[in-house]
């Protein structure tokens, strides 16, 4: 396996171990010197010229075919802009347009909030009888039937990490002739994506994760090639229109997947996403994927082994869960801010989960029994009973 440890292109603090790149990923040190050229050279000399000149208003294509590479999309399959939130409000609007006879969208109950929020929101703004209908992710598929318009899943759950065979649902939602919708939030960046071999009809994401474009990142969605000039956006902004300079008061969609932008692009963000990219130059998902999951393994034995009292909530099987570990406790909260206090950052998902993201480019072997070390003190000597590690903070 070749190695893929990239530690020396991050921006991490001393005496830090950072295992949450999975919520956030660090800084990629090219990323201020770019942004600065961006701000002074680009935005700050050439003024409004910068939107062609620079080539700003092509960004989103451009960069959307870079993440496009990392989860198996072709060219002019995938563009950026907008939210995931906003992402997923397209993408279940358009697939259920495409099964006008029924009214349900499937999900589970692992599924992150805001997809499941968006997609409410949709049907209740329809008001045209659609269900949002959450079921128990294993037996999601048993729910496929001819009332299902569309499914829309997270492929790797963001608090146990559990992964779905995305091959495997894909079909299994076709055959019952519904319409698929993957989130890969957790997923791009952290191991291999076939979406061509899926598949699938639309696919979703967001990039500050393991593509470290930074907090607010631009979000991204895949259309099937095939399909990209049949869907109808139900989010018509000004840059998904055909030609937008024309500033035509009646809409009239772009071509391909540029009809899925829909507001002004965040040039800065989009900037630094580009430069993030530039890391997986030299890298092969299949080399991540095998690296992710042997540190996984050597995080899980060495904790258990030391912290019996941990229960593991992510799947036993590394084959079975995405590029994080998830252990259970009572306490989780306090628990994770004394860990964090001691200078190894995971995160804590409510009700009890404490939450680990492995990433192999600025994660090694000596990170993963560091960072055992420190938990193991903090958990078997209860240093994290004291009040002021229980004073919940906004963000957890």
């Amino acid at each position: 396996m070749t190695s893929v440890l990239r530690k020396e292109m991050f921006h991490l603090p001393e005496g830090v171990i950072y295992l949450d790149g999975n919520s956030l990923g660090p800084l990629p040190k090219a990323v201020p010197e770019r942004l600065q050229k961006m701000l002074t050279d680009e935005w700050g000399d050439m003024l409004i010229k910068g939107w062609n000149t620079a080539g700003w208003m092509d960004q989103p294509a451009r960069v959307g075919n870079k993440v496009a590479t990392l989860i198996g999309a072709p060219d002019g399959t995938v563009v950026l802009g907008d939210t995931l939130s906003i992402k997923v409000f397209q993408a279940v609007a358009a697939a259920i347009k495409m099964r006008p006879k029924r009214r349900v969208i499937l999900s589970d109950t692992g599924n992150f909030p805001t997809d499941v929020y968006m997609a409410n929101g949709l049907a209740k703004l329809l008001d045209q009888g659609y269900e949002v209908k959450t079921v128990d992710p294993a037996e999601v598929t048993t729910h496929f039937n001819d009332d299902v318009a569309a499914v829309m899943l997270t492929q790797v759950d963001y608090r146990t990490g559990r992964l779905y065979d995305m091959n495997a649902v894909t079909k299994l939602a076709h055959d019952a002739g519904a319409v698929m919708i993957w989130d890969l939030a957790h997923s791009a960046g952290a191991l291999p994506v076939d979406l061509v071999a899926s598949n699938c009809e639309f696919a979703i994401g967001c990039t500050y994760k393991y593509l470290n474009s930074g907090p607010g990142g631009p979000a991204f969605i895949y259309v099937r090639h095939d399909l990209q000039d049949q869907i109808e956006p139900a989010l018509s902004g000004w840059l998904g229109h055909d030609a937008p300079f024309d500033f035509d008061l009646d809409y009239r969609p772009g071509q391909g997947i540029e009809r899925m932008r829909v507001g002004t692009p965040s040039v800065m963000q989009s900037t630094s996403l580009e430069v993030a990219m530039e890391i997986w130059q030299s890298i092969d998902m299949h080399d991540i994927r095998a690296a992710s999951i042997g540190l996984q393994e050597l995080f899980i034995a060495e904790l258990e082994a030391q912290v019996p009292e941990l229960e593991l909530a992510s799947p036993r099987n590394p084959q079975d869960r995405g590029s994080q570990v998830s252990f259970r406790f009572s306490d989780g909260y306090a628990a994770m801010q004394a860990i964090i206090e001691r200078g190894v950052i995971g995160d804590f998902r409510a009700p009890d989960i404490m939450r680990f993201g492995f990433t192999p480019l600025y994660i090694d072997e000596g990170d993963v029994r560091g960072a055992v070390a420190i938990i193991a003190d903090v958990m078997n000597n209860r240093l994290w009973d004291a009040p002021k590690y229980k004073q919940r903070n906004r963000v957890t």
